[in-house]
């Protein structure tokens, strides 16, 4: 997909929720690592962070149906659309996804 032409040099925010098919901290673990290895260090990216549910804050406004949290900010369209394609992410998806039960990706433009 082309980069929209009003905000190619806008930073770009890929947030990506994971719920695990079996929901235990050895597996959180794993997913955590996983991303840590495969995920970091792109080109193109300016900030990596990745982590687990915080258990004990259950406000009304927080979302609790996921596990692991891994938030990415690009420098631009371009280095988030290289990225998509990039063998390093092929190889996380292809050796994580078991651990998932869903994903949720949350996309955006930074100001």
């Amino acid at each position: 997909m082309a980069a929209d032409s009003a905000t190619p040099e806008k930073q770009l925010a890929h947030m990506v929720y994971f719920t695990l098919a079996e929901q235990t901290p050895e597996n959180r673990q794993k997913l955590v690592d996983a991303c840590k290895k495969y995920l970091t260090k792109h080109e193109g990216e300016v900030y990596f962070s990745v982590g687990t549910l915080v258990a004990d804050l259950d406000r009304p406004v927080n979302a609790r149906d996921w596990d692991v949290a891994l938030n990415l900010v690009f420098k631009n369209r371009a280095a988030h659309d290289k990225y998509q394609v990039a063998p390093r992410h092929n190889e996380f998806i292809e050796t994580s996804k078991a651990l998932w039960k869903s994903v949720k990706v949350y996309d955006s433009y930074l100001e």
